[in-house]
């Protein structure tokens, strides 16, 4: 593999900011394409983007800026995703590069709906990438704290070390711990399922449960997404790790989590619409929760996942919180 490796950010909110943030702590120069010219424009002046992390100052010099996606991705030798999977297939359409030759990796928790795969597998579908130059770069790690520099960990996944090895070097800081992992495709579902969770958990602190409640319900998700991610793809691995239970936990418990917000504010009544509207982010798990239950259902498994079922419930057939989560203290033990 050649010196001098180039990287480019794809996308423009809160976790694309916090790992630009870290590769530029080791690489010269990161392309970074963004939709929202606005927000290029006041990075280039005030250093900082305005509608994510605000906190966080660049050294401009580093950023090569963009508005265009294909200069993003022409120079460039591994391409990281943070577009919102709900978006990701209509980012790609603008493509007229070919990447089948890039390295990709996804800091993505989430499912294309269009072709309801895993980003890694969309990558390789429908852009002939190989299964050797697709990663997937995951947490526990929220972009805030990032952004005040506390000390975080990541796993780095992919089927080749060296590749992997490659972006963990390019990601470590002194606030910054990596390992890698070959688990890819493990990895990726428990990026997207921990969502679905925090959801849950969210959820259930609107609807006035308290913390004995909270540690059923992480002690039950880990175990729902162990046998979830068992039957989708069978590989030894331990799912206490980090990269799964440690992202469980982050996700559904911490204040910075999002879908845990989205899930509260569903708990304490608001509608899926207006929750969306007010919190003015995109909560990856409400479309994960549908995908993942596509999955479910094909495999005629649904016994099995009775959280992911109730919150599917509670998101797209407008069920009652309060009495699905009832019926869902049954089920846990």
């Amino acid at each position: 593999m050649k010196n001098n490796i180039k990287f480019a950010m794809l996308g423009g909110g809160s976790w694309a900011t916090a790992i630009v943030k870290m590769l530029t702590e080791n690489a010269d120069i990161v392309n970074w394409y963004m939709r929202n010219t606005d927000a290029i424009e006041h990075i280039r002046t005030q250093k900082h983007n305005p509608n994510y992390l605000s906190s966080v100052e660049f050294h401009t010099e580093q950023l090569n800026l963009t508005d265009n996606i294909n200069e993003a991705v022409a120079d460039a030798d591994v391409l990281i995703f943070a577009i919102p999977s709900a978006f990701l297939d209509n980012e790609l359409k603008q493509l007229t590069v070919d990447i089948k030759d890039k390295i990709i990796f996804s800091a993505i928790k989430g499912i294309v709906p269009e072709s309801s795969l895993i980003v890694g597998e969309h990558f390789h579908v429908n852009y002939n990438v190989p299964f050797q130059n697709i990663g997937v770069i995951t947490g526990p790690c929220h972009a805030e704290e990032v952004a005040l520099e506390r000390l975080s960990y990541l796993t780095i996944a992919c089927a080749d070390t060296e590749k992997a090895k490659l972006v963990a070097k390019h990601l470590s800081s002194d606030y910054i711990k990596t390992k890698i992992s070959d688990d890819i495709i493990g990895t990726e579902y428990a990026a997207m399922l921990k969502n679905i969770y925090a959801i849950a958990a969210g959820i259930a602190h609107g609807l006035g449960y308290g913390d004995n409640f909270q540690s059923v319900l992480m002690s039950n998700s880990i175990r729902e997404m162990k046998r979830f991610i068992k039957r989708v793809h069978k590989m030894k691995r331990n799912i206490n790790d980090s990269a799964y239970l440690g992202d469980l936990l982050v996700t559904g418990y911490s204040v910075f989590s999002r879908n845990r917000m989205f899930g509260n504010m569903i708990g304490k009544g608001y509608t899926v619409k207006s929750a969306m509207m007010e919190m003015k982010m995109v909560a990856e798990g409400y479309y994960a929760t549908k995908s993942a239950f596509l999955i479910v259902s094909k495999h005629k498994n649904k016994s099995k996942t009775p959280i992911l079922n109730a919150v599917y419930e509670v998101l797209y057939e407008n069920k009652n919180p309060k009495k699905v989560f009832k019926e869902l203290t049954e089920k846990l033990d």
